[in-house]
């Protein structure tokens, strides 16, 4: 059995998705950030930077369990036991994972910085907001330019859209300000990707408590306090 400790957020969704679309039986633990679950012992033991998502896996390499945290390498190690959406040929899985780390080392921390001066900075910094708007632009170009030419990221779908699509969804572009409309190659990309039935599935898991934006104090507390 493959154990998912979770919350509704676009890293989170990442490894929902990736278990949705390999078929694994999975079980969720919510673990709600934003009222400091994620510092609570039990959960350190498993992950001692204290982020979503963190996947225990009962049945993993040699028949022993493994525990993985960080969205890509828990994508990778579903990939590589599935044995799907991560290509055999070299070529082509390296391309595969310089996109994934792509998403993981320049979209989700730039994007994830957006979001923050945007959405959840308890005061206004017109400067951060220029800056990760920008670079959030950029980044969208960037990706506008790759799908030019392909139906997905990395011509077929792999790891790599399921990854990235979590941080252009609806939801998240509104928080960022971001309008799809001035990038037809990622829209058209998007919009295939969110048609995918074990896409829909993943990106619901705990969707009926998830929150993006405008935290209360209580929420600021658990996700930029001290204990950060």
């Amino acid at each position: 059995m493959i154990e998912l400790y979770y919350w509704p957020t676009p890293n989170g969704h990442k490894a929902s998705i990736a278990l949705e679309e390999m078929s694994f039986a999975y079980e969720v633990h919510p673990v709600n950030i934003l009222k400091s679950e994620q510092f609570k012992e039990t959960f350190l033991a498993l992950n001692p930077n204290h982020k979503i998502p963190t996947l225990v896996d009962r049945s993993g390499p040699e028949k022993q369990p493994i525990t993985l945290f960080e969205s890509g390498a828990i994508l990778e190690y579903l990939a590589e036991k599935s044995g799907r959406f991560l290509p055999t040929k070299a070529h082509a899985r390296w391309n595969v994972k310089t996109w994934l780390y792509f998403q993981v080392a320049s979209m989700g921390p730039m994007l994830g910085q957006c979001g923050h001066f945007l959405g959840y900075a308890p005061e206004d910094v017109p400067y951060a907001k220029v800056r990760y708007h920008t670079e959030t632009k950029r980044l969208y170009g960037v990706l506008e330019g790759q799908l030019k030419s392909r139906e997905f990221i990395c011509d077929e779908y792999s790891i790599a859209d399921m990854a990235t699509y979590p941080w252009i969804a609806p939801v998240i572009r509104d928080l960022h300000h971001m309008n799809i409309d001035d990038y037809p190659n990622l829209k058209r990309w998007a919009r295939t990707v969110e048609s995918r039935p074990a896409v829909q599935r993943g990106m619901a898991v705990l969707g009926d408590v998830m929150k993006i934006g405008n935290p209360d104090d209580d929420a600021r507390k658990s996700l930029f306090g001290s204990q950060q």
